[in-house]
């Protein structure tokens, strides 16, 4: 027996290839396929199952090209409702792959239809759960995502999610492994270990959630504090439900090269978004005016995702070159298939072409200090709440990046408004996007909160002023 936990940091998330005497199955999928037809073909298997464990939010998932490409069914569990053909299997049936079996747990609680996957061994003892997004390490799937009007309220939703835990999963040996779908970073949950598996054993005894007392307890825990979801996630869901077309005519078609002067006439006649994917020290040097910078060397599918809210939205792409295909890939994964093409040569064709370049002002944490010493300037923090709440630079506005346009507010028209996040990955998104909208009086602090108390003695507290902007 073979467990193997395939894990794209980039979305926290963890799909996984079991293999038992030369058969496979694959739970959760990405989008791109490759990867897992590649794993069975090292080791002969063949795939028997391609497993789900609930409509995901948070990306596009891949069963049916791998179902199509191996003639594995694809299987859900009670309650599921897909618009094509899928095993819809009952609680409590069990899957024979090679020497071990799986059995279907049915979990609803993070949605209706989650479903957790035992694995037993060759010997028929409990090995592992495989849980999607009804238990994480350190947390609990959010039970808001699945909410229908009229019918379902949040708390309906976890106080099922109580119920699966203590009746299904918690009554499960201790040596038992955990194989959640995501972790740390991922906005399916709000507590997330960045450990990718545990025993259940453990669990129970660090898992905030599963020490709740009373249900009571339980739904007031797992319910409060939760941030409002990516506005993707509902488009998400509706494509993982329906029939997707395929990432590899996907990417063919967000493979065309375009010139300067046809890369302008899309971004005109089509409306498309101009999404430039280099770092951000190399962005803000030189820029098609109206680009949103979003670099694909940080979390880039789930900052798409919170930035761009339709995924069909038309997108041109400016990236460093050689990474067209990453970037296809990547947006791909969470639904953003309406590409038109990409700028060939990048911006130095673009610049070579005598067409418009904008910049953005970056300054070191050093140079920052000095302008905050001699003149009281305008600070905007985008960091998420808690960091903001933990230690910012004194008298900083706060203006989540994530809710960004719920806290536009934080920004002047009038005064010079210094950006910056933690390292400098989301403050150049944020600069970008003002810059697009209007705001030219922005400057952003390179390396961030981090270099700024690291590298400077400007004040830090952890006060939070009247100043910050509440969503």
């Amino acid at each position: 027996m073979k467990i193997e936990q395939i894990y794209t940091g980039c979305l926290a998330q963890g799909a996984y290839y079991i293999e038992s005497n030369g058969e496979a199955v694959i739970i959760d999928p990405l989008r791109e396929t490759q990867p897992y037809l590649e794993r069975a073909q090292q080791s002969g298997a063949t795939i028997k199952y391609v497993l789900e464990t609930h409509f995901h939010a948070d990306f596009v998932s891949g069963h049916l090209d791998l179902s199509k490409k191996t003639g594995a069914p694809i299987v859900y569990g009670p309650n599921a409702n897909p618009q094509f053909d899928a095993h819809i299997a009952t609680d409590g049936e069990v899957l024979k792959v090679g020497k071990v079996t799986i059995t279907v747990l049915h979990t609803p609680g993070h949605t209706m239809e989650s479903t957790t996957y035992l694995l037993k061994d060759e010997s028929g003892k409990p090995h592992a759960i495989f849980t999607g997004d009804t238990l994480f390490i350190g947390d609990v799937g959010r039970p808001d995502l699945a909410q229908k009007m009229g019918a379902l309220t949040m708390e309906d939703l976890a106080g099922y999610l109580y119920e699966s835990l203590h009746t299904k999963i918690m009554t499960l040996p201790d040596d038992v492994l955990v194989y959640p779908a995501h972790g740390a970073g991922s906005a399916c949950g709000k507590n997330m270990s960045k450990e990718t598996w545990d025993t259940l054993g453990n669990q129970k005894k660090t898992n905030y959630a599963l020490k709740a007392a009373t249900k009571e307890q339980f739904i007031k825990e797992v319910t409060d504090g939760l941030q409002p979801p990516p506005a993707y996630f509902p488009q998400n869901v509706a494509m993982n439900k329906g029939v997707i077309e395929s990432v590899d005519s996907v990417k063919e078609r967000g493979m065309r090269a375009l010139t300067p002067d046809q890369f302008e006439l899309v971004a005109e006649t089509e409306g498309a978004l101009v999404l430039d994917t280099r770092g951000a020290q190399t962005f803000k040097d030189g820029f098609v005016p109206r680009s949103i910078n979003i670099g694909i060397k940080g979390d880039f599918a789930p900052w798409v995702g919170a930035m761009i809210p339709d995924v069909k939205h038309p997108l041109l792409l400016v990236t460093d070159e050689g990474m067209e295909d990453e970037v296809l890939t990547r947006l791909a994964r969470v639904g953003y298939d309406n590409v038109f093409g990409y700028l060939k040569g990048g911006i130095a064709a673009w610049k070579a072409s005598g067409k418009d370049v904008d910049t953005i002002e970056s300054i070191s944490a050093e140079e920052f200090a000095k302008r905050f010493h001699a003149s009281k300037l305008r600070v905007v923090d985008v960091r998420k709440d808690g960091e903001y709440e933990a230690e910012h630079v004194d008298g900083a506005w706060h203006a989540s990046l994530q809710y960004i346009n719920q806290n536009l507010a934080a920004f002047s028209k009038e005064e010079t408004n210094y950006i910056h996040c933690a390292g400098g990955y989301r403050s150049m998104i944020a600069a970008s996007l003002l810059k697009a909208r209007g705001w030219h009086n922005i400057v952003d602090v390179a390396g961030g909160f981090n270099a700024i108390k690291n590298n400077t003695d400007v004040k830090v507290t952890d006060y939070v002023c009247p100043s910050t902007l509440k969503k």
